[in-house]
């Protein structure tokens, strides 16, 4: 009997992602678009966070070195921008992509414009939802936050960071929109740099900010659906055609 209810329960969420995602290909097929279904993942990172242990590093740097425990670090290497876990790894840019998608486990899709549809919106903060976006040559991280700035008021925050240095994200804009019920919602920024911190995104609220009510407008039983689109910087653009 328990293996009975344990096989039913998976093949009932299978049938409930596999409607999810064709109700998001027939609103969006229309639009040639591609439709990735994401679930949500609770944070344990929730502890102190990597711009913390940054912070406090650089404040101890200040201080005079022990010279028996002098411990060198390379300037090229990068720690794990995954805002999910407080993952030790650390390793060149070059080499984020990989670990992101073989330790995370995180989806890669592919397309100039995509749908991102996160389920179960109702679960409690903090949630993530975390996709990686390849495009214009380039992979674009994207996280969608349910967290409670203020104690008792959740909040959604979606934001994009590149995977690549600042001077790089400069040369890209991308859009996240809503649409449903004759209601649209538009957010068009520059891209963060991944070696940022994603906290500090959403805390400084430069990115998408959804109270739990507006989420509610454009949700569709518990599902958002956010149309992604990227594309180069007027400025890099006409620097290239010079």
């Amino acid at each position: 009997m328990l293996f009975f209810t344990q096989c039913f329960g998976a093949v009932l969420d299978l049938i409930h992602l596999r409607f999810q995602h064709y109700k998001a290909k027939r609103v969006f097929s229309a639009a040639g678009q591609l439709v990735c279904v994401v679930n949500p993942t609770h944070s344990l990172k929730y502890a102190p966070t990597r711009c913390a242990a940054g912070q406090v590093s650089t404040e101890q740097s200040i201080l005079p070195p022990c010279h028996h425990h002098e411990v060198v670090h390379d300037p090229q290497l990068v720690p794990c921008t995954c805002p999910l876990f407080s993952c030790p790894w650390e390793g060149h840019l070059e080499v984020v992509v990989s670990h992101l998608r073989q330790t995370h486990r995180i989806n890669i899709l592919q397309g100039a414009e995509i749908v991102f549809l996160a389920t179960d919106m109702h679960l409690p903060a903090p949630t993530d939802w975390i996709i990686m976006h390849s495009c214009l040559g380039h992979q674009f991280l994207l996280v969608l936050r349910k967290q409670e700035k203020y104690e008792g008021h959740p909040q959604f925050f979606a934001t994009m960071m590149l995977i690549g240095t600042p001077t790089q994200a400069d040369n890209f804009t991308y859009r996240l929109e809503l649409n449903r019920n004759q209601r649209r919602l538009k957010w068009e920024a520059t891209p963060r740099s991944i070696l940022e911190c994603v906290d500090s995104v959403i805390s400084d609220g430069d990115c998408l900010v959804l109270n739990t009510s507006l989420a509610q407008l454009f949700s569709d039983n518990g599902s958002l659906a956010i149309g992604i689109a990227i594309t180069t910087s007027k400025v890099h653009s006409s620097e290239a055609e010079m």
